[in-house]
């Protein structure tokens, strides 16, 4: 492994372990415990994409559509949003990574009652598509406002 590749996460690994929520990384997935029910962190969690100019361009309700075919799921609740502002600079670099944009935010429960928020690390996604340095400011930025509006949804 190079030094500077080395040096980033590193950096990646400080930055999450600083966090003033309880928050674990898994393989480019970041999650953040909510001081909130479902409801009302998804509730928060759309205000804030909202109030920052992004567009919301899809709610998927799990939970719901489990229901319509009789089966029980815990609350599962998905926001896509984005713009093609922060995205396209990604996809001028690496057009695959078109797969995981927009950007997505899963509010959902486990099985202690615990209420959770997940999106996918934008640094993780630059890397899983070899996106290169040109697209290095829009991955920051991303990875700074989705760690800001997850952290405005989760805490009081």
């Amino acid at each position: 492994m190079r030094l500077p590749a080395l040096i980033r996460i590193l950096a990646l690994v400080a930055t999450v372990c600083s966090w003033e929520t309880q928050a674990m990384a898994t393989d480019g997935l970041i999650t953040i415990k909510s001081s909130f029910g479902p409801e009302d962190t998804m509730k928060r969690l759309e205000a804030e994409v909202k109030a920052r100019g992004l567009t919301v361009f899809a709610h998927v309700d799990h939970a719901a559509g489990a229901a319509a075919v009789e089966l029980k799921l815990r609350p599962t609740d998905l926001l896509v949003f984005g713009n093609a502002k922060g995205g396209t600079p990604l996809m001028q670099q690496a057009q695959t990574v078109g797969i995981d944009l927009p950007l997505k935010a899963l509010v959902w429960q486990d099985d202690q009652g615990t209420t959770w928020l997940s999106y996918n690390d934008p640094a993780y996604l630059a890397g899983r598509h070899g996106v290169g340095e040109q697209a290095k400011a829009a991955v920051t930025a991303m990875t700074g406002a989705l760690h800001a509006i997850a952290t405005k949804a989760a805490t009081p």
